[in-house]
């Protein structure tokens, strides 16, 4: 795995790389028909599976691998895999979840055929789910959520161990809709590949740059840095013209190589996409000699034609600078929000804490999280630059307390665009809430009271959410009532987390 990120590495440093483009319409131009999809094997599956693309990996391999194969004749170099929407959520709709993982395995081993034919890569396509996990699907229940953040974890992970026996380079985590979703995807690649170089590609939904669940680029990028990607980037939804201004945003806070494979324009009436070859391929070039990217390549309606051309008009182009990280402690929400060495002082707000407002307490106790929702909003309309959460009561189940108070906060746009603190004196209620929070938030808290191997494995935990950390000055000896005290106690922590791969900018000490 190492070996293909060293060789992709050193042709970034040298040119542009080239994704390859889309699949939707090269498969319907060779299949037709439910008999087509079924083969042999499925002709006497219940449900009709005409549409579903990742089945082809075990009916009709040979049109899988001859598309591959086409893509890297029009000069690709990195395949995607056949296998956008092969979880076992994503097949439900087939009544094959069953067969989830072969087509995983299967569709990995088809683009390692043809890749290891012309010395080429395989990124294993990743795509979205038909759930969210920001958005409710019921108006008249905002909290509501079809599934748990576990239950998207659990589908990517077998999705991404089927990639991994069948011997892709990288995993691409794409067309991201909802930024909580690719954390949910993120802490998959993290548990169970966590040698396989992550690829992860934010959609903005229209041209006001935001994805489905609200989040700009920008705080987007917040939110999954935690992951380390090799390469970030932007694909579908627009075309490259319209998808400019957020390639910008991304190619300048981004500190690692920048991708974008757009659409070939934005669709017609039809649903379909009719911008040419030399169309896309021209905006791509004005990308190349703009230095905003590192790969280009194409996604819907692309084809190998547009690959061809985007080869061509991008060859012998300098490709763009990486940047230096910038020293910041970084959150967001929906935005980014940052906190610079000469920032003054940050507003927390407390109200949303059932021990910090006893108008907030009877709101929970009695159940009405809606009414509740308006404290927050009074806290953000106030001046609330990050806002703090707490459900600690003895008469409440703080982790559903938790769970439906954040999922409703995710709806309110007025609040969900600040960073949330997730604030705990128990473990399981810090995680829940971990769990619901799309942007990079705060853990708070966590502390050397039990010792530092629990201490090391809550903050790895809180990493694995893409949080920053809130610690408190306890040791296995108590609470810190010196100076002394508290600075060695610090001191320890700070070098703990660290050596262990922490940022200094995500610790916060109290």
């Amino acid at each position: 795995m190492q070996d293909a990120r060293t060789r992709l590495e050193a042709i970034l440093r040298e040119r542009i790389a080239v994704l390859d483009g889309s699949w939707g319409v090269l498969i319907q131009r060779e299949v037709k028909g439910e008999d087509a999809y079924r083969g042999e094997r499925f002709k006497d599956h219940p449900r009709d599976v005409a549409g579903d693309p990742d089945l082809l990996n075990l009916t009709r391999p040979e049109v899988v691998l001859d598309i591959h194969r086409k893509y890297f004749a029009a000069g690709a170099d990195i395949a995607t895999t056949n296998t956008f929407t092969a979880t076992s959520i994503g097949q439900a709709d087939y009544a094959l979840e069953e067969h989830a993982y072969e087509m995983n395995v299967a569709g990995a081993r088809l683009a390692r055929q043809a890749a290891d034919e012309v010395g080429g890569f395989v990124a294993g396509s990743v795509g979205p789910l038909n759930v969210t996990l920001s958005l409710s699907p019921r108006v008249d229940d905002p909290a509501y959520r079809t599934h748990t953040f576990d239950q998207v974890r659990e589908a990517y992970a077998e999705q991404m161990r089927g990639l991994a026996e069948g011997g892709v380079d990288f995993l691409l985590i794409e067309t991201i809709f909802d930024t909580l979703n690719a954390k949910a995807a993120i802490a998959a690649a993290l548990d169970e590949a966590p040698e396989i170089p992550l690829w992860i590609s934010f959609t903005a939904i229209d041209r006001s740059g935001r994805n489905l669940s609200g989040q700009t680029v920008d705080a987007f990028w917040l939110s999954v840095e935690h992951a380390n990607p090799f390469i970030v980037g932007v694909n579908c939804s627009l075309g490259a013209t319209q998808m400019r201004p957020f390639v910008e945003d991304l190619a300048r806070v981004a500190p690692t190589w920048v991708a974008c494979h757009p659409n070939a324009g934005l669709p017609n009436e039809f649903g379909t996409h009719d911008e040419q070859p030399h169309d896309t391929s021209r905006a791509l070039r004005a990308f190349a000699q703009d230095g905003l990217v590192n790969v280009v390549g194409g996604c819907c309606g692309t084809t190998p034609e547009h690959v061809k051309a985007i080869t061509d008009a991008t060859r012998g182009q300098t490709p763009r600078r990486v940047p230096e990280r910038e020293s910041a402690t970084r959150l967001s929400g929906l935005e980014p929000f940052r906190i610079f060495p000469d920032a003054t002082f940050v507003m927390i707000g407390e109200r949303t804490n059932v021990t910090g407002s006893a108008r907030f307490r009877r709101l929970i106790e009695a159940g009405d999280f809606q009414e509740a929702v308006e404290v927050a909003l009074e806290q953000v309309r106030g001046g609330a630059n990050i806002l703090d959460v707490n459900m600690d009561a003895d008469l409440l189940d703080s982790v559903q307390a938790m769970t439906m108070f954040l999922n409703l906060l995710a709806t309110e746009p007025d609040v969900a665009r600040i960073p949330i603190m997730v604030d705990s004196s128990r473990w399981s209620v810090v995680e829940a809430g971990l769990k619901c929070l799309q942007g990079k938030g705060v853990a708070n808290s966590i502390s050397l009271k039990e010792g530092e191997e629990p201490f090391l494995e809550q903050a790895r935990r809180i990493r694995r959410y893409g949080a920053a950390a809130v610690v408190m000055a306890f040791d296995e000896q108590g609470q810190a009532d010196t100076v002394e005290r508290k600075v060695d106690i610090c001191e320890r922590a700070y070098k703990l987390l660290t050596e262990d791969g922490w940022d200094p900018e995500d610790i916060i000490f109290d």
